[in-house]
């Protein structure tokens, strides 16, 4: 229960994004409660950003995987996402007055405290992840290369040369660090058969859907694919999401728009959606297997490549490598901290004010971001009536 709950108020609480939600989770989960090291939530980070899916999600799940298993796995995936799944499906059917928010100063004011949360997170594993020479050049090596290459294939080729560069160069430290324990509580038999579950269902789905015109077996083929062919997280999932429903009259184009200016708004991951576009096409059930489609490639691989994952990082030329991808990992967050958090939330002189503040009650005075989240949401609020 604790998993649940703990991830629960992070679902409720967890603006800015996927950049902002390893901040929350950092938090959390390596300062506040010692679940993991440093150096594991920096691998397992890592390993995150390699596999296709939500990458802070499954963060969050192979967090709750390592505390208490696959039901610990369920729960933290289950808190984290509710709430703004549950505001998304009352979006879909009338119920809530998103809209009408988006235009409030709160939003702003959100915002500029996703702007403090992602710095003092980046500040905190670039402190412990690029500590010498050569790993800083490595991270701001992979910043330029997303600015110079935007979009998914910048992003990972930018892990690729900064994994085979750690490799080549950062054996020395590799030899002298250690890894620190991941917790793993899954066999590898589990592991393959998830993988293997992993494929047939994406080979398999496809088929399903040609055979029959079930618009169950049609959505949970097209969020299913979504989830399992897409890197780089909520953003990226877009178009191949507005490809499956607005031709083929699913969702309208306006509704599409709609739902995405809402989601804007919301704590928790950017892929809840999905539950906007399953309600607006078919009610409560389709929003709940819409849902459960695009998540859940994204769990099946974090379980299926954990366990040999825990096992290749406590080989030395593996662990150069993972030095080389976290260094180049804090350059990927710092390229997504100028853009899109900074640029999105600081306009002015009295927003460069408000995400100080907020940054310094975070990093100095270690106030809870719960807190902080909320004083940003009440200034947010004041400058827009001022």
């Amino acid at each position: 229960m604790d998993v649940l709950w703990i991830f629960l108020k992070l679902g409720c609480t967890s603006f800015g994004g996927p950049v902002a939600h390893l901040g929350y989770f950092r938090n959390a989960f390596v300062e506040r409660r010692g679940w993991l090291s440093e150096a594991a939530y920096a691998d397992l980070v890592a390993l995150c950003q390699f596999l296709p899916g939500p990458a802070s999600s499954q963060v969050g799940f192979a967090i709750g995987l390592g505390r208490a298993g696959i039901p610990g796995a369920l729960a933290a995936w289950l808190g984290f996402t509710l709430p703004s799944a549950a505001l998304m499906l009352a979006f879909a059917l009338g119920v809530g007055a998103v809209g009408d928010a988006l235009g409030g100063g709160w939003i702003a004011g959100l915002k500029l405290a996703a702007v403090a949360v992602v710095a003092n997170a980046l500040l905190g594993m670039a402190r412990t992840l690029c500590p010498d020479r050569s790993r800083a050049t490595l991270a701001v090596a992979a910043l330029c290369t997303v600015v110079a290459l935007p979009g998914v294939w910048g992003q990972v080729g930018a892990i690729l040369a900064a994994g085979l560069a750690g490799r080549l160069f950062l054996r020395a430290q590799a030899r002298e660090s250690g890894h620190g324990d991941l917790p793993v509580s899954v066999g590898r038999t589990t592991a393959i058969a998830c993988l293997v579950l992993f494929f047939l269902l994406l080979g398999g789905l496809p088929l399903a859907a040609a055979m029959g015109q079930v618009q169950a077996v049609q959505l949970l083929d097209a969020f299913y694919r979504a989830g399992a062919l897409v890197f780089g997280g909520g953003h990226v999932v877009l178009p191949l999401l507005q490809a499956e429903m607005v031709p083929t009259g699913l969702v309208g184009a306006e509704t599409f728009l709609a739902g995405y200016g809402a989601a804007q708004a919301l704590p928790g991951p950017l892929f809840s959606f999905s539950a906007f576009l399953g309600g607006s096409a078919g009610g409560v059930v389709a929003s709940l297997v819409a849902l459960g489609a695009i998540f859940l490639p994204g769990c099946l691989l974090v379980i299926g490549t954990l366990p040999f994952w825990a096992r290749l990082r406590a080989r030395t030329d593996m662990r150069a490598a993972l030095m080389g991808v976290n260094a180049g990992v804090v350059g990927l967050l710092a390229a997504a901290f100028y853009d899109p958090v900074w640029t999105s939330a600081v306009h002015r002189p009295a927003d460069v004010a408000v995400a100080a503040g907020a940054f310094l009650l975070l990093a100095v005075w270690k106030v809870s971001p719960v807190f902080v989240v909320g004083l940003g949401a009440v200034a947010g609020i004041l400058l827009g009536a001022g």
